[in-house]
């Protein structure tokens, strides 16, 4: 029975951004539950390492290392994954970037870098793998925003503009795209024990200032993560297109 709505077995799966962090715990939560796994990213020592443990669950892996930012490098990951495994049944966006800064100290650079990763790689390989998608007659995509996304963040315009604007991406994609079977939405984590809240994580005042703004007094453990993502990459979320669903252990609902 959870087989048939939560399984994933004969599906390929593409996780961007999946050499550390959520993105690496996305890629193995969908190659344990059945998925072809190709992982993409910049490094490659890393993606080669996530590839040798997808090979160990018995599913077929493949490394794709790239920069989101460049153009002809997603175009050209599109094409190198539709001929190694000719479709692509999941995309997972997961690349992500964060530099606290006071806006009125940043720079252009600044904001285009967090820009860059964060919204136009995203709208660069949703737009590749969604031609592939239409072409097989339909697909899954999410997209990974933060709970920050429709919330104040001080210090960190881009990184909140930027999630902001994959939230709206998740629904706009999902209306355009349902016609060719194409379901969109996307998950906002808070506060995860992963190397970009690391800094703020390891010192003591900072922590209790975030752990007082979360109901269940902790942050996430990456591997939690992963069973949202299978069911959204799964049949038991058939029905399920242009939402976007908090993981932030109440975070969003604290108003004090």
């Amino acid at each position: 029975m959870l087989d048939k709505w939560f399984g994933l077995s004969g599906k390929c799966a593409l996780v961007v951004g999946a050499s550390q962090g959520l993105g690496r715990e996305i890629a193995l939560a969908l190659a344990q539950a059945g998925a072809d796994v190709a992982g993409a990213a910049r490094h490659q020592e890393k993606l080669e390492g996530l590839a040798q443990e997808i090979g160990a669950l018995g599913r077929r892996a493949l490394s794709l290392p790239m920069d989101v930012t460049q153009e002809e490098q997603v175009v050209a990951m599109a094409r190198q994954l539709a001929e190694a495994w000719s479709r692509v049944d999941i995309l997972v966006y997961s690349a992500g970037t964060l530099r606290a800064k006071p806006t009125l100290d940043s720079t252009l650079a600044d904001w285009y870098q967090t820009l860059d990763i964060n919204l136009t790689g995203a709208f660069l390989v949703c737009r590749e793998v969604g031609r592939l998608m239409r072409q097989q007659g339909g697909g899954r995509i999410i997209l990974i925003s933060s709970a920050f996304g429709d919330r104040v963040l001080p210090q960190v315009l881009p990184y909140v503009v930027s999630k902001g604007g994959l939230q709206q991406m998740v629904r706009n994609l999902a209306f355009e795209w349902a016609r060719y079977g194409i379901r969109v939405n996307g998950v906002a984590p808070g506060y995860f024990h992963t190397e970009m809240p690391g800094p703020a994580l390891a010192d003591p005042a900072t922590r209790e200032a975030i752990l007082r703004r979360i109901p269940l007094r902790r942050v996430g453990q990456p591997p939690e993560i992963g069973p949202l993502i299978v069911y959204l990459a799964a049949p038991a979320s058939d029905f399920m297109t242009g939402e976007v669903i908090r993981i932030d252990g109440g975070q969003s609902y604290c108003t004090v």
